[in-house]
């Protein structure tokens, strides 16, 4: 499983919210690409950088942040936050990004996300499927969709998109522990049913369909194991990062053991 500390940027600093909520703001670096060459001096190769000032304008404002990173680091970089054109997405790339996450995108205009996964191919795009009561929720976490989670996902699911980053609302930044059994639950609803020849005959098995990356809520490392053990392939951590829930030195380790 991967291990992909977050990086969310409001005015070109590294800062954190609880829920969602700008009001909630609290600044932990005045320097992102300080944090950024700390975490991979202690063996992390993925960020998920998010531009939170880009999500409320609805296009790309800290590609400077992302570009400073991708040039000064090794760091493998998902980018997200206010992506809504082809533009938006050509700047993302062309300063660094290696995958972009869409998420009101992938709701409010599904023709041109589609796009993006036929031009750049499935392994760039990230859907974002952010939820609050299980429903979808867009334009930075201020509205609620009337999409469900386990339905839009499979629907893209039969479009092409493999990576999904599903946030549970309302653990996010709350250090409680993640929404576990949701992952769980959405991982088994979107396996596929493969035929393979076995040993012992022929059998009807069911294989991972998407690669989930589970973010939100992260309280601790014993949370890392957990998310492990239901199929998750990668998990966010964000707070409990920067309020030293979680060490560096803690994440070398697991990493190393995975």
């Amino acid at each position: 499983m991967r291990v992909i500390p977050a990086i969310d940027i409001i005015g070109g600093k590294c800062v954190r919210l609880s829920q969602g909520d700008y009001n909630t703001k609290k600044v932990y670096s005045e320097s992102p690409l300080e944090v950024a060459l700390e975490f991979e001096a202690h063996g992390i190769r993925y960020i998920h950088l998010v531009d939170l000032d880009g999500a409320k304008a609805k296009h790309i404002v800290n590609y400077k942040v992302l570009e400073t990173i991708a040039t000064k680091t090794n760091l493998k970089i998902d980018f997200g936050g206010g992506l809504k054109s082809d533009e938006d997405l050509k700047i993302a790339f062309e300063s660094g990004a290696g995958q972009i996450t869409g998420g009101s995108i992938a709701v409010n205009d599904p023709d041109t996300f589609l796009g993006w996964i036929e031009t750049f191919g499935a392994e760039r795009i990230i859907l974002g499927a952010d939820v609050k009561d299980e429903r979808i929720a867009i334009a930075g976490w201020q509205q609620e969709s009337d999409k469900k989670l386990i339905p839009f996902v499979k629907d893209y699911q039969k479009k092409g998109i493999r990576y999904i980053i599903c946030t549970d609302i309302n653990k996010d930044g709350m250090l409680k522990g993640p929404a576990t059994e949701l992952y769980k639950r959405l991982l088994e609803e979107t396996k596929i049913n493969r035929t393979v020849v076995t040993m012992s005959g022929v059998e009807d098995v069911k294989i991972p369909g998407i690669c989930l990356i589970a973010s939100g809520g992260i309280a601790g490392l014993e949370d890392l194991p957990a998310l492990q053990e239901v199929g998750c392939e990668g998990a966010i951590i964000g707070k409990a990062i920067y309020e030293n829930k979680i060490s560096l030195k803690q994440l070398e380790h697991f990493i190393l053991s995975v």
